[in-house]
């Protein structure tokens, strides 16, 4: 080929992908939608009756959780072998994060009046599961889906359809918030490489 009949120069190869997984910035919207002042209430309305159980409930999320998704394990060497429920629900490891998770949701509801309280609290989740776990951010999407079906069917009387859609609105701001301290500390970047 001679010069005049060369390729056009190349773009720049795309960033890796994770899992096949498109980029968090591409999905990302500018912000988290905010909540009105009746979602809030009735997120704390209903989570009231759901924490009254934090441990039972938070111990349900998590067994559903690995056991549909068995990928997730391999960030906990504690459980990370464990197959049978029963063995998980018996667990004091499980137990121990099940409500070290209700108890961060917990910290959200009750600070849905101070968004700058829910943001640092969740940025500080964020990076602890980016720098210190180096947790795929997919997997809190996948345990929002989780914690929702869970709560929708232990909770029938409490999450009715219109509850289910408030509830999904706060988990879509959750990730929002954990994603995006995922991209402060340069996932992105650095995740390909750790894969």
């Amino acid at each position: 080929m001679s010069r005049r009949e060369s390729p056009p120069p190349s773009s720049p190869p795309p960033a890796p992908q994770l899992l096949g997984v498109r980029r968090e910035e591409e999905d990302r919207p500018e912000r988290a939608e905010p909540l009105s002042d009746t979602e809030r209430e009735i997120i704390q309305d209903t989570w009231g009756h759901v924490y009254k159980n934090c441990e039972d409930v938070g111990v349900s999320v998590l067994i559903r959780f690995f056991v549909n998704f068995p990928s997730a394990k391999q960030y906990f060497s504690q459980f990370q072998d464990m197959e049978d429920p029963e063995e998980m629900e018996r667990s004091s490891q499980l137990r121990h994060h099940a409500c070290r998770v209700m108890n961060a949701i917990n910290t959200v509801v009750e600070n849905l009046h101070d968004p700058e309280k829910v943001s640092s609290v969740l940025a500080l989740v964020g990076k602890a599961h980016a720098i210190k776990h180096k947790v795929e951010p997919m997997y809190f999407k996948i345990l929002s889906s989780v914690m929702l079906e869970v709560l929708a069917e232990d909770f029938p009387e409490f999450f009715t359809a219109e509850v289910q859609i408030v509830w999904t609105k706060l988990m879509g701001a959750v990730y929002w918030h954990v994603t995006g301290a995922y991209t402060e500390v340069g996932w992105l970047q650095v995740s390909s490489s750790a894969v």
